[in-house]
């Protein structure tokens, strides 16, 4: 079964046909979602928040990247994969990006690499493109600027920033982005992108006129029950069924029910 490419990506969101895009972080998720019908799978640098515990998604190393990717990689056959490019992989210089991006695709078995940004970014997008590396691009809300915008809050709401991001997002597409994440930014301008550029473009926290949506798999499960953002629908709330299954195990446990004779032939 082959993986779906960027020209397919990109023809399904001209024929107006949402894309389907999920975060997640090892083969056995990846598994699922592949069968699920995901279109597109993002193995995020939040990882850093979700998996390492850690507040924000900058202690993420490019070497970690690669070890999740490739787990994701081996557990999914259909759908794309991304990786995001960490904080400090390509911040540096043009050689250190390009040499990241090349790893990322190399060992990490992604068919694309994701980093944010808009002006300063596009030669390194221009390079990886040409040296056969795709790049999605990433605008509004970047989490690797977190400390600079202030914290996790709506960006682009006034007319000076809107129009830097319309300009952001056409020079990336110049550059050669195949897709462009909006996070977080007023539903009107991210659907005023979408119209103006002929790349597709994903949206979080950004309203329904993009071209396809992304979550994180554990956010829309609902296994932190602590993390409530506006942009998230909870589609389960296994946080309490987990924590009522490891309760049940235990009571069996300690009761000795479990294991019963059937569970030790």
């Amino acid at each position: 079964m082959k993986r779906k490419s960027i020209k397919q990506i990109q023809a399904q969101a001209h024929r107006q046909d949402p894309i389907v895009m999920l975060t997640c972080y090892d083969a056995t998720f990846a598994r699922l979602l592949d069968e699920g019908g995901a279109d597109m799978l993002l193995v995020g640098d939040s990882l850093g928040m979700v998996i390492q515990g850690h507040e924000h998604t900058l202690p993420v190393t490019l070497d970690e990247m690669i070890y999740h990717c490739k787990s994701v990689a081996r557990g999914s056959q259909r759908a794309h994969i991304v990786g995001d490019l960490p904080f400090g992989s390509y911040q540096s210089s043009y050689e250190e990006a390009m040499r990241s991006g090349i790893r990322l695709m190399k060992e990490g078995g992604v068919q694309s690499v994701k980093l944010e940004g808009g002006q300063r970014v596009l030669k390194i997008v221009e390079g990886l493109s040409q040296a056969g590396v795709p790049v999605m691009g990433h605008l509004g809300l970047t989490p690797q600027s977190v400390h600079q915008l202030g914290g996790y809050k709506m960006q682009a709401k006034s007319q000076a920033a809107a129009k830097q991001l319309i300009e952001d997002a056409l020079a990336l597409e110049e550059a050669g982005a195949y897709a462009l994440v909006l996070e977080s930014v007023p539903a009107d301008l991210a659907q005023e992108v979408t119209q103006k550029l002929s790349i597709p473009t994903i949206g979080i926290g950004a309203g329904a006129g993009c071209s396809g949506q992304v979550l994180v798999i554990y956010d829309l499960l609902g296994l932190d029950e602590r993390f409530h953002p506006s942009f998230l629908k909870k589609y389960r709330d296994l946080s309490n069924d987990i924590k009522a299954a490891v309760q049940e195990y235990g009571n069996e446990v300690k009761t000795r029910v479990f294991p019963a004779k059937e569970h030790s032939k």
